[in-house]
């Protein structure tokens, strides 16, 4: 298993990823390799036809002071492509108060292929056209994603 964690409080923009700059767990075998502050490479097998990977996200949330309150949505994408099943919605009561989030996803990356995997701040008001997400959201620091190989 590998995991990477946010060492300091940081802002994300709307459909912005989530930055994880430090190595909590290393991976040693080169499965999981960082590619930028919170985008994850994710290697295919070489032996069998897929590898699998089980990526989790755990972030402490909130809006920022001054905010408008609406739901906070994060999600699992990848390449670029948040998965549905892994959005994680929250609506905190005001602003600046904390909410934590866990979501995780099951990711297939067929063999010699590579997938890129991050965390992203999603728009959670979707169901809602009136409404207009918050343009940013803050990440407490030690927000963790964590990818353990699974098959």
């Amino acid at each position: 298993m590998a995991a990477y964690v946010t060492t300091s409080d940081a802002l994300v923009a709307l459909n912005g990823t989530i930055p994880f700059n430090s190595v909590s767990i290393p991976c040693n075998t080169g499965n999981v390799v960082p590619l930028a502050s919170g985008i994850l490479n994710l290697k295919g097998s070489t032996s069998n036809r897929f590898a699998r990977y089980k990526v989790e996200v755990k972030a402490n949330v909130q809006i920022p002071e001054g905010g408008v309150v609406t739901p906070i949505a994060v999600g699992i994408a990848v390449n670029g492509a948040v998965i549905p099943e892994s959005i994680a919605i929250i609506t905190p009561a005001a602003a600046e108060e904390y909410w934590f989030i866990n979501t995780d996803a099951t990711i297939t990356v067929p063999s010699g292929c590579c997938a890129s995997v991050s965390a992203v701040y999603y728009d959670g008001t979707e169901d809602d056209p009136a409404t207009t997400p918050t343009p940013s959201i803050t990440v407490r620091r030690e927000a963790s994603i964590s990818v353990e190989r699974t098959a």
